[in-house]
């Protein structure tokens, strides 16, 4: 596959970035919103692991040199909900613990972002993190 230029990832950025915007509200707050980074995070107070915290990350994206990512915090919580509502496809861009690589953007990938943050927001909600 040839190196994407900078057009075409801001092209997936901006479609990615579109699939995160509505549950920018209440709680979910845009930390980072320029061009290239948009990252949303949960600005409540929690306790996790005995540690007091007045915000959490939930998820973002970054535009890098030869790929979009797309970092998604609910991984973190080790809930087989969260991993098993993954696809196989969707898994096959993670690489590391929370940072899927995303070249191309077609409808099934916004679908797998879409319930991804759909079930990364139940999983918050659950635990009152957000």
């Amino acid at each position: 596959m040839a190196r994407l230029n900078q057009e075409e990832l801001l092209e997936i950025f901006n479609a990615v970035r579109q699939q995160m915007k509505p549950y920018e509200k209440g709680n979910l707050i845009a930390k980072f919103d320029i061009q290239g980074r948009y990252e949303l995070w949960s600005e409540h107070e929690v306790v996790i692991m005995g540690r007091k915290r007045t915000e959490l990350a939930f998820v973002g994206i970054i535009l890098q040199s030869s790929y979009v990512g797309f970092y998604y915090m609910p991984v973190y919580t080790n809930c087989d909900k969260v991993v098993n509502s993954l696809s196989p496809e969707f898994m096959k861009l993670l690489k590391g613990k929370s940072c899927f690589h995303i070249k191309k953007v077609d409808d099934a990938l916004l679908k797998d972002v879409k319930a991804a943050m759909k079930v990364g927001l139940e999983v918050y909600k659950n635990n009152g993190w957000v």
